[in-house]
């Protein structure tokens, strides 16, 4: 018998979870363990979509910007699952190397901006309460404006709501999402809920 993918058991197929699953497999070739959580409410799920979409629009943050935050933010949660899909977009923007440092939180050998917003998505996930004037200075020392601090800050919360859901509901990486991720980023990932875990846990780890 298949284990189970998250706590919950898939909802309904109602005509709107239908449509999400489908736009899943256009996209991926498959219908994402998370998307099945969140289908208990598709309109929540569209409506998410749609805040994080609006946030960014306009924005002048680059996608390679937004990867090493997602990536970072993911880290610093304890998200296998969001790590190893933004880990693999990363190193497509960059290079395996980097991704592979940003997701073990290491700042060495990273550019200065890399560095920077991995830095402050540590930060706003562990500790907002503890961050200062000079972090803010710092980024927009690199040029980053008050209006662009604000939209890295909100897409790091959007996103560390986002696997907050995920991971309470038991929601475990799609297979797979580690096939395609490159070695080192696999390496990386070494926290969170795992390639064959079952809901209850218990860790299987990839032959």
């Amino acid at each position: 018998m298949d284990r189970p993918t998250a706590f919950l058991v898939d909802p309904p197929e109602t005509p709107a979870v239908t449509t999400v699953y489908e736009a899943d497999v256009t996209s991926d070739g498959y219908v994402n363990n998370l998307t099945r959580v969140w289908c208990w409410r598709p309109d929540v799920l569209a409506s998410f979509q749609a805040l994080r979409a609006d946030l960014l629009s306009g924005s002048d943050l680059s996608p390679r910007d937004v990867a090493v935050m997602v990536a970072a933010t993911a880290a610093a949660r304890g998200d296998a699952y969001c790590a190893l899909a933004w880990g693999t977009r990363l190193a497509e923007l960059s290079d395996e190397a980097t991704a592979a440092k940003v997701l073990r939180g290491v700042d060495g050998g990273l550019s200065e901006r890399d560095a920077a917003l991995a830095g402050w998505s540590r930060q706003v996930v562990q500790n907002p309460n503890t961050t200062t004037e000079a972090h803010v200075n710092r980024l927009r020392d690199l040029g980053l404006s008050d209006r662009a601090i604000f939209e890295v800050t909100a897409w790091i919360a959007f996103r560390l709501a986002f696997s907050t859901i995920n991971d309470a509901l038991g929601a475990r990486p799609d297979p797979q999402l580690a096939e395609r991720a490159p070695r080192l980023v696999r390496e990386a990932v070494t926290y969170g809920r795992r390639i064959g875990t079952d809901a209850q846990g218990d860790k299987i780890l990839p032959g």
